[in-house]
């Protein structure tokens, strides 16, 4: 109840709120349909409710936002309607038409019980924002842009994007690893999540990382499966599109649904209906390239025959000539050899006889010169001797004359010989000083000079600089 201060009337907050409660419930009394978008579902799991906060933008900024609560039950039965008609989630993000009742608690303030959502309207809005993602790519000149990437003639290399436990995945797998034609693939796997409000992303970044070592890969395969057609509006993001149409390489996809085809698998190189009909396609690669090799090697096979029975009759015809021709020149040239064996044989023995007078000549020609060029050597080693003693021994005068000298500067600078020229040694604290940077006022020195040491204290420290 209000109280009276004075001339005035007080109310409690409770009492206020109450009342604002009271005429909220008054004023309405049924459920309306309300269009907004959903900027947060905020599902909280351990309860299973949801508390949706509802928002309305004009140009792209917050013109309304206000709270809303909707019930575990009602969640349940209103998700389940979403994925039977647009085979997704209720999510982030979404523009919803919903039936509410306006509710005001004292303690929680005002906010929206939801009872009911149509998803006939957020599938015409989400189809709308496909098709403007279609639109804004063909725009851009990007649509067919990795669709005219050409496939290499073998793609082994291939850079896989999905969930390591998807059956889409282990199907996928099943097909490459285990053909009954022996092909060899090398393949990767950059795991990401394949649906739900983060799977664009998630599929953007593997994308990105690929992107970084695309020249190891021959394509880039998108796989999932397993899922039906839940959770397929992530692939008619316009930034995922747009990243598969600029890729390097070609993305091939084979995301496992069997209708309404995504912006994804529009704009990849080649789309599949399933992870298995994009591993078959792989392997018709491979086939389409050994069928003509095949053919190719009967053919190489057949002429090879024909060229080698040919060839065999033409290498029997020569060598019966080769025969009849080498036994001919054999006995030609075993006479010739055999002249040219007498000719070699007096030519060598006159050879012989020249060489051992050459021989004999050269002998006492090596004799006379030797004894002459040992007599030049004894007469030069003779010479280098004296000069040799003559010159060690000015060095050695030389050597030691310096080396006196060299006593004498080292007798001169020794520490005593020092400090009897006037000169003393200053120290603070045992320790020499070189500048009076280590210096203060008040500081006991010691002075060595000759014959002593004088210890005294500094009062004024001038430097060299400073006026007297």
């Amino acid at each position: 109840m209000s109280e009276k201060l004075a001339d005035k009337t007080i109310f409690t907050l409770s009492e206020v709120l109450q009342s604002v409660q009271k005429t909220i419930s008054a004023r309405y009394t049924s459920s309306f349909w309300v269009k907004a978008e959903m900027n947060k579902l905020n599902f909280y799991k351990h309860s299973g409710h949801c508390y949706p906060e509802l928002v309305e933008k004009t140009d792209g900024k917050i013109v309304a936002e206000i709270r809303a609560v909707l019930w575990n039950s009602d969640y349940l039965r209103i998700n389940r309607k979403f994925q039977s008609v647009l085979k997704d989630s209720l999510k982030d993000g979404i523009k919803i038409l919903f039936n509410a009742r306006i509710q005001f608690d004292p303690k929680y303030g005002l906010s929206l019980m939801i009872q009911d959502i149509d998803p006939s309207f957020t599938l015409g809005d989400l189809e709308r924002e496909k098709q403007e993602t279609i639109q804004r790519l063909m725009t851009e000149g990007l649509f067919n842009k990795n669709k005219q990437i050409q496939v290499p003639l073998l793609p082994q290399r291939i850079a896989v994007i999905s969930v390591e436990t998807s059956k889409g995945y282990s199907d996928f797998l099943n097909i490459v690893d285990k053909n009954g034609w022996n092909y060899k693939f090398f393949h990767m796997l950059f795991p990401s999540l394949l649906q739900g409000d983060r799977a664009a992303a998630s599929m953007i970044n593997q994308l990105k990382r690929i992107k970084k070592v695309a020249n190891y890969f021959d394509v880039v395969a998108i796989i999932r499966g397993g899922g039906g057609e839940v959770g397929l509006t992530c692939y008619n993001d316009y930034e995922l599109a747009k990243t598969i149409c600029e890729f390097p390489i070609p993305v091939i996809t084979g995301i496992g649904h069997s209708t309404n085809t995504t912006v994804s698998e529009m704009v990849a190189h080649t789309n599949a209906i399933t992870p298995t009909k994009l591993g078959e396609w792989l392997l018709q690669k491979f086939h389409d390239f050994s069928v003509p090799v095949q053919k190719a090697e009967d053919v190489i096979k057949t002429v090879s025959e024909n060229i080698l029975s040919e060839q065999h009759f033409a290498f029997a015809s020569l060598i019966r000539l080769f025969k009849s021709v080498s036994s001919n020149l054999l006995v030609y040239h075993n006479n010739r050899l055999r002249d040219t064996s007498k000719n070699i044989t007096q030519q060598v023995s006159f050879y012989v006889l020249q060489q051992k007078e050459n021989l004999k000549n050269a002998k006492q020609q090596i004799h006379s010169s030797s004894s002459y060029l040992f007599e030049q050597s004894v007469e030069g080693l003779r010479s280098i001797r004296q000069s040799i003693s003559l010159h060690s021994s000015f060095f050695v005068r030389q050597s030691k004359t310096a080396l006196e000298n060299v006593e004498k500067n080292v007798n001169n600078l020794h520490p005593d010989n020092v400090l009897k020229r006037g000169y003393s040694i200053t120290r603070v604290k045992g320790k020499s000083i070189s500048g009076i940077k280590n210096l203060k006022a008040g500081d006991v020195i010691e002075t060595i000079i000759y014959d002593g040491n004088i210890s005294s204290t500094v009062n004024t420290i001038k430097s060299k600089n400073e006026k007297l």
